[in-house]
């Protein structure tokens, strides 16, 4: 069934073969045939069952199949996410993979190579094996403050880092953050899809990400500031790490987005008399809910609030000192190139028998994304009208 992998081998043979035989063909066409060995050797693809052993599936969704791997060379487990080949591979996928090749920090989720099989196109991670902040929150039902803070400066530390290489999340969500196995959780950033990159793209205008999280300025269908967006949806998950539930949703309403939409834009929140939370927490909190986002906290503004500082991990204060692409010193194994060559290839569909599956789920991703937004803007369109 794999036989069509299993070519490198004998490749080293056959080239040499083929070179030998290149002698007995005329001047004129030899460089056509040299074009097509280099463009051959060009696009081998090292053997994925030679590097990785699969061990189980994480998960599945939109986007295809995620699954727990170990690299038969280190030993180290990794998460392959496996995307379908064909119009699958869009500008989120293409936005995803080399925006997230050039992050190298403690805090997001390590970016390792890309993979071409005959039917998907696969991504090597760095594994969390702690899963989802979510979850974690789902679980617990909220919180405490000091257990916010220290996920929500591992957050601010990661993004921070990210608007320094120029490059904006806008999907930072509970969901997109996870965490590793150590008994003090260090918090990874994950999922690039939504990404855009100051020096490889446009000013953000669309709409995309997650309607709970959105700022007001995202709703507007103009151009604005991805990076004083990102602080926005840190300040939701800030807020639902501290309360378990979302700052802008009614709470007799929780699925009506018309009225979500109207409390993102009036900056309708509370936090509930339940919810011990400090008075220098709640400032934060309020600096960050401006809807005009002129006025709105900066990441290097929190960075230096007096919440934030309290019980700052050392490694965060030592590293930020020090530079992270110092103490982050591993390189991508492929270069933009490479990668820009796969990807591309990628967008060919190759019929084959074997599949690796697409699975499903709830979560919204891709074009489940953009038809959830495209109600987001008609509430917003409507509201615009009331008001």
């Amino acid at each position: 069934m794999k036989h069509h992998l299993h070519f490198s081998s004998s490749l080293g043979f056959l080239t040499l073969l083929f070179l030998k035989k290149l002698n007995n063909f005329g001047n004129a066409i030899k460089p056509n045939l040299l074009a097509v060995l280099i463009s051959v050797l060009g696009s081998v693809r090292v053997d994925m069952d030679e590097r990785y052993e699969t061990l189980k599936e994480l998960g599945s969704g939109n986007f295809g199949v995620a699954r727990l791997a170990k690299d038969k060379n280190t030993g180290e487990l990794v998460a392959i996410k496996y995307i379908e080949r064909g119009k699958k591979i869009d500008a989120n996928v293409q936005r995803e993979i080399v925006n997230h090749r050039s992050l190298r920090h403690p805090n997001i989720i390590r970016f390792k190579e890309v993979f071409l099989t005959p039917t998907h196109l696969a991504i090597v991670l760095e594994y969390a094996a702690g899963g989802e902040l979510f979850e974690r929150i789902c679980n617990a039902g909220r919180l405490s403050e000091d257990e916010a803070r220290f996920f929500f400066q591992q957050l601010i530390s990661g993004v921070s880092y990210c608007h320094s290489m120029q490059i904006c999340h806008r999907d930072l969500k509970l969901e997109n953050t996870l965490l590793d196995g150590n008994p003090a959780p260090r918090l990874k950033i994950c999922d690039f899809g939504f990404s855009k990159s100051a020096l490889l793209h446009s000013q953000p205008k669309s709409t995309v990400g997650t309607p709970a999280y959105i700022a007001p300025e995202v709703l507007s269908r103009k151009e604005y500031d991805g990076k004083i967006a990102d602080v926005w949806s840190c300040g939701v998950t800030l807020y639902v790490m501290l309360v378990g539930a979302y700052p802008f949703e009614d709470p007799e309403d929780p699925k009506n987005f018309r009225k979500s939409i109207g409390r993102i834009m009036s900056v309708q929140y509370a936090i509930p008399d339940y919810v011990r939370v400090s008075k220098e927490c709640r400032h934060l909190i309020s600096r960050i809910f401006v809807a005009n986002p002129a006025k709105r906290i900066s990441i290097s503004e929190i960075k230096q609030h007096l919440w934030f500082r309290k019980n700052l991990p050392r490694e965060i204060i030592e590293a930020e000192r020090r530079g992270y692409e110092e103490t982050e010193k591993e390189q991508p194994r492929q270069s933009v190139e490479e990668i820009m060559r796969i990807i591309e290839e990628a967008r060919t569909k190759i019929h084959t028998e074997e599949q690796v599956g697409t699975g499903s789920s709830d979560a919204v991703h891709g074009e489940e994304a953009n038809e959830e937004v495209d109600a987001v803007n008609d509430d917003f369109t409507k509201y615009l009208a009331l008001n």
